[in-house]
């Protein structure tokens, strides 16, 4: 379909798709979830158009990495790679301030509705960036947004090619505090499509002594999470392409 009339067709069913996804999120907010709830929403919320939600992850290897990144008792994570925020909504259930989702989408339909993806009576803040992270100056906006805070979680699932994951690993590590973790998506060698090169990143990474990963089978096509713990000398520590 033509990506204009794409477009047009997610507008024009946008107050159609919205009501849905509120009611959706009422009943998520309904009670309070334990994880394993939060992730079963996370991958079945549903939705259409701009209000989809949904996470494209293999279960066992989402639910590994949500339970490492909810044992550091995060104040701020820092997501490259919104998509349909089904991550957002997991990271935002686990995040007690601050949740920062960057995407080189534009992500001003979604805003209002991921911005109460936080369950009630937590203190944490969505903010949605959309941009290029390649580009210098988005890397500022996120400075902005941190206001020199660290992160204590960040999670690279943007530009899955070769070059655009090792610059977002370069780039945004800085934000990284001790201790910290980030994670990659899409890790094992067999893709789907030929520009996810995510592995050739991470066939290095892993040699590396603060290197794990998640991997349901490695027989699988696709998907596979890695993991680096920042160590206590920072980032500066941890290992180069």
């Amino acid at each position: 379909m033509n990506t204009t009339l794409k477009k047009i067709g997610r507008l024009i069913r946008l107050p159609l798709n919205a009501s849905y996804a509120n009611k959706r999120l009422a009943e998520y907010h309904s009670k309070p979830r334990n994880l394993e709830e939060v992730l079963d929403w996370a991958m079945t919320f549903g939705g259409g158009g701009y209000m989809r939600v949904k996470t494209q992850q293999i279960r066992s290897e989402i639910t590994r990495l949500a339970e490492a990144v909810r044992e550091l008792k995060p104040k701020t994570i820092l997501e490259i790679g919104t998509a349909s925020g089904g991550t957002s909504l997991i990271w935002s259930t686990l995040a007690t301030e601050r949740v920062i989702t960057c995407d080189i989408q534009d992500m001003t339909h979604q805003t209002k509705l991921f911005s109460r993806f936080p369950p009630p009576g937590s203190n944490c803040k969505v903010s949605l960036l959309s941009g290029n992270s390649h580009d210098p100056g988005f890397k500022t906006r996120v400075a902005n947004e941190l206001k020199g805070d660290k992160v204590d979680f960040l999670f690279i699932d943007g530009d899955h090619t070769e070059r655009g994951v090792t610059q977002d690993y370069l780039d945004y590590r800085e934000f990284v505090r001790s201790g910290g973790l980030i994670a990659f998506h899409d890790i094992v060698e067999n893709q789907p499509l030929v520009t996810n090169q995510v592995y050739h990143l991470w066939k290095h990474l892993n040699n590396s002594p603060f290197a794990t990963e998640f991997v349901d089978n490695p027989d699988q096509c696709g998907f596979g999470i890695g993991i680096l713990r920042v160590p206590e000398e920072g980032a500066s520590a941890l290992p180069n392409p």
